[in-house]
């Protein structure tokens, strides 16, 4: 298992680790939604911005993914919310969707879970490459909401070593590149302009055989 990015590849994975960084600046919203995945960082950013005093309510929305399933036997959304209370989050606040198995589900099965609330915006909390893709899913399945992406601030580097697998991040974030355009051809989230050098940096890395996440 390889830690650290190696030199060759340096280039090519943060064109894509910037791509996909929305760049939004945090404000206040109705509810924070933290997408589940292997990621246990999200919790822990949708607890900071929680303190922070960004959202009064949480949603954990996940079940498992073949990627998950060791890591949080009991499901992606329940592991979160036992990580938030460690945080000091109150149980009171925090809602959990058990049953989401794609971005798609997270954004429809929380929006069906908040029917009975009153909610105009929302801060999705998410790895920091799924930020763009899950702001498109969600543009195209709640579309009147107003949505900001955040994720825990850390540099390409600080972020590998944190989930300590370099392969692993290299081959998620070429599979979310990918998805961006085949989503919206798909219809699953609305079109985002890709520039060329990430078309092309996404290329090479799949030459050089990060194609575990791709669909086809």
């Amino acid at each position: 298992m390889t830690e650290t990015l190696p030199d060759d590849l340096r280039a090519d994975v943060q064109t894509l680790w910037d791509y996909h960084d929305m760049r939004h600046e945090p404000r206040p919203a109705d509810v924070g939604i933290g997408l589940g995945s292997h990621d246990l960082g999200v919790a822990t950013h949708t607890a900071d911005l929680f303190h922070a005093g960004m959202f009064p309510l949480i949603v954990f929305t996940g079940a498992n993914a073949p990627t998950t399933v060791a890591r949080f036997p009991r499901g992606e959304a329940v592991h979160y919310r036992e990580h938030a209370l460690a945080l000091g989050v109150p149980d009171a606040v925090i809602l959990v969707e058990p049953a989401a198995r794609n971005t798609g589900e997270n954004i429809t099965f929380t929006r069906r879970l908040l029917e009975s609330r009153e909610v105009g915006s929302v801060v999705l909390i998410s790895r920091p490459y799924q930020q763009r893709r899950a702001y498109a899913t969600c543009k195209k399945l709640w579309p009147e909401v107003d949505v900001v992406c955040a994720s825990r601030p850390l540099p390409l580097d600080d972020y590998v070593e944190s989930i300590g697998d370099v392969d692993r991040v290299i081959n998620m974030l070429v599979g979310d590149t990918q998805r961006i355009a085949v989503y919206a051809e798909r219809g699953f989230a609305i079109p985002q302009e890709v520039p060329d050098t990430v078309t092309d940096a996404y290329d090479r890395l799949v030459q050089a055989g990060f194609t575990e996440r791709l669909i086809y």
